[in-house]
């Protein structure tokens, strides 16, 4: 039953992702961008991290979509037309390959080993994801999240400036 559930939520994640690309108005694509995060949420609970799936939701589905749709609707964009070029779509069907191939060998290579089971059970013994998590966020990856605290100021800062952009 588990497997078939799997199976669902992916199944409406791909379909949710190839409308985020073939939607015309990038309000319906941003609609659907929510729909795979949402999808990414219910992995995440599968794979018994519930402080990721609900970071997933707080984060990606809540604040980044509603800075997208507030860009969206700052810069006032309507329908979009689309050019596609042969070469493009022969780019994208390679690239489509190369992922499946690639999808198909970790796979494989994943179900002949079982470590993966092993750390997740050790994290949750010693005191679940969550205390790992942030002891790991503000020790050894300190410094990276700095970083990211500057860039999303920056990001703040531009997006004040394209709203107060003269028309």
């Amino acid at each position: 039953m588990e497997l078939l559930f799997f199976y669902l939520v992916a199944l409406v994640a791909v379909l949710s992702g190839f409308l985020v690309v073939k939607c015309k108005s990038p309000v319906n694509s941003a609609i659907s961008l929510v729909m795979t995060f949402v999808c990414l949420a219910v992995f995440y609970v599968m794979l018994h991290a519930p402080f990721m799936a609900a970071i997933q939701i707080m984060v990606y589905a809540g604040a980044i979509i509603v800075l997208i749709v507030f860009v969206i609707m700052l810069l006032n964009l309507g329908t979009a037309t689309r050019q596609v070029s042969s070469h493009s779509v022969v780019w994208g069907i390679g690239a489509a390959v190369l992922v499946l191939i690639q999808a198909l060998y970790f796979l494989n290579k994943g179900g002949a080993t079982g470590a993966q089971g092993s750390l997740a059970e050790d994290i949750a013994a010693t005191g679940g994801h969550t205390e790992a998590i942030g002891k790991a966020l503000f020790t050894d990856f300190l410094l990276p999240f700095e970083i990211t605290s500057i860039l999303l100021l920056v990001a703040i800062i531009g997006a004040v400036v394209l709203a107060k952009r003269e028309v």
